[in-house]
């Protein structure tokens, strides 16, 4: 089975397929061509999600018919961290939520912006005792079938909190502050293998797998 999976992200993608059983092929965006940007324009991870799966659905459509029959189905995500204290924010606008600062620019890398982001929990969380959050991944597919394409989501949360200060350089994104429920340590410090046990995004891809196994 051929999925592509809406993104080029390395850490993702090495995530994605440590994951996925074997006989899966995980293919980027980079991969079957696909160079715009896409607008995530959504107000909920759900949206988010939809928005991206439909636009490479979209895109293979019109790709050379030896080229999209070789694909079975495309696959999004939408992330976000949820914070009890801060009445679930960021959510959706988790990945550029530094951006929002009045006077904010954005950062030259992803790198920087991984660290604005994780530096503003910080700052949002100081002197609260409430640090309780949770990270929730909803996964969108869409098979890649005529005359019907057939769409499902699945998602995949796993609870925590925001740690005091930044621990560990493991990861990606907020992984250096976020401690899961039944660790003292955070995703940072944390091993990939572990990490690709407990996360979101491996719960989320555990409910994808059941549906491609139906």
């Amino acid at each position: 089975m051929k999925l592509v999976f809406a993104s080029n992200n390395a850490h993702k993608l090495s995530e994605m397929r440590a994951i996925m059983p074997a006989g899966v092929d995980i293919v980027s965006l980079r991969d079957i061509g696909f160079e715009q940007e896409i607008e995530e324009t959504g107000i909920t991870l759900e949206e988010n999600s939809m928005i991206k799966a439909r636009t490479v659905w979209e895109f293979i459509r019109h790709l050379p018919s030896a080229v999209s029959s070789q694909i079975d189905g495309i696959f999004a995500d939408d992330t976000g961290l949820e914070i009890d204290a801060l009445d679930g924010a960021p959510g959706v606008y988790t990945a550029r939520w530094y951006l929002m600062n009045k006077g904010a620019k954005e950062a030259k890398t992803d790198l920087e912006n991984f660290a604005a982001n994780r530096a503003k929990a910080l700052r949002e969380l100081a002197g609260k005792d409430n640090r309780q959050c949770q990270f929730r991944t909803v996964i969108t597919l869409i098979w890649n079938q005529e005359p019907e394409s057939r769409t499902q989501q699945v998602e995949g949360v796993v609870r925590g909190q925001i740690a005091t200060e930044e621990y560990g350089e493991g990861g990606f994104g907020y992984d250096p502050v976020f401690i899961p429920e039944g660790y003292d340590k955070t995703f940072g410090e944390l091993s990939a293998e572990i990490k690709n046990t407990i996360s979101h995004r491996a719960r989320a891809l555990t409910e994808l797998v059941k549906v491609l196994n139906r």
